[in-house]
């Protein structure tokens, strides 16, 4: 019997930019109100990148948690200066 692919596997096939890490370290984790979503930015151990994701409501914080990530760079205009951050397409708590 062959087993179904996971929904990450279909995923990652189909969109090539897109990465997906396990067990990341959460280091910082910030939430602010924009408009009616909620913009949260997580900073991972190890790296220099912001990884950003919306959600309508406020999140539980997750410094110091381990998470699995799903997610693509991208590029945002702040302050007229670009800046390189990781879209978060998927996040769970490990």
């Amino acid at each position: 019997m062959r087993m179904a692919k996971s929904n990450i596997s279909k995923l990652l096939e189909k969109h090539e930019n897109l990465t997906h890490s396990e067990m990341m370290e959460v280091v910082s984790h910030v939430q602010r109100q924009e408009d009616e979503w909620m913009i949260n930015t997580i900073m991972v151990k190890g790296h220099d990148v912001p990884f950003k994701f919306r959600r309508k409501k406020s999140y539980k914080n997750l410094t110091s948690a381990r998470v699995n990530l799903t997610y693509y760079p991208t590029n945002e205009l702040i302050a007229g200066m670009e800046f390189e951050v990781m879209k978060v397409v998927r996040i769970k708590v490990a």
